[in-house]
């Protein structure tokens, strides 16, 4: 990812929920209490690059108290974890979030949850496959017109919208390089026939 790449930056900016351990002076417009000390206890919903960085600095004292703690986005709840462990193409992983492999692999790094990691790359292979399959759909057989092939330059149409509307973006990224390189083969066979 670059520093310019702005489903880097959309993903850092996902509101991860964290609760502060003791109370830290003059960070109350945190908490819309501007003036006053953000007290220990309160939950605070902070973007993920703010987060990230609470959790690095966040060493603990003499007596190992850490100033914050972090609980996984609801993206990746336990409700979304077994509706992934049941059928992973059945979530719409953009309806948790349109950046849910980026978001994941972040909190993969700053969590200690085990079974996160086994679940997404079950997940993401699984869905790989049905997004291969849909991907081969080259051309969409749409309607013929001036000896044009005018149907979706996706190969997509009903069902497939919806199977797409579902996709976060690095699947979609990985849709169009499997569509874009199925309609290839297909041109460069079709070239192979002509000549």
């Amino acid at each position: 990812m670059s520093y310019y790449d702005i489903d880097s930056i959309l993903t850092d900016a996902e509101k991860i929920p964290c609760t502060f351990q003791l109370d830290i002076p003059d960070l109350g417009y945190l908490d819309n209490t501007p003036n006053q000390p953000l007290k220990a206890g309160t939950k605070v919903s902070l973007p993920l690059w703010l987060a990230e960085m609470l959790v690095i600095a966040n060493t603990g004292g003499p007596d190992n108290k850490t100033f914050v703690t972090f609980d996984l986005p609801r993206a990746l709840g336990n409700d979304v974890v077994q509706a992934l462990k049941a059928d992973p193409r059945a979530v719409p992983l953009r309806d948790q979030s349109a950046h849910f492999y980026g978001l994941a692999t972040h909190m993969m790094d700053l969590s200690e949850e085990q079974e996160l990691g086994s679940v997404l790359r079950k997940t993401f292979v699984t869905r790989a496959a049905e997004i291969s399959l849909h991907a081969r759909k080259v051309g969409g057989g749409g309607v013929k017109g001036k000896g044009k092939d005018e149907g979706s330059n996706l190969g997509i149409g009903g069902a497939g919208e919806d199977f797409l509307r579902g996709l976060d973006e690095w699947e979609r990224k990985l849709f169009r390089k499997a569509h874009d390189g199925a309609k290839a083969g297909k041109e460069w066979m079709e070239s192979i026939k002509k000549n």
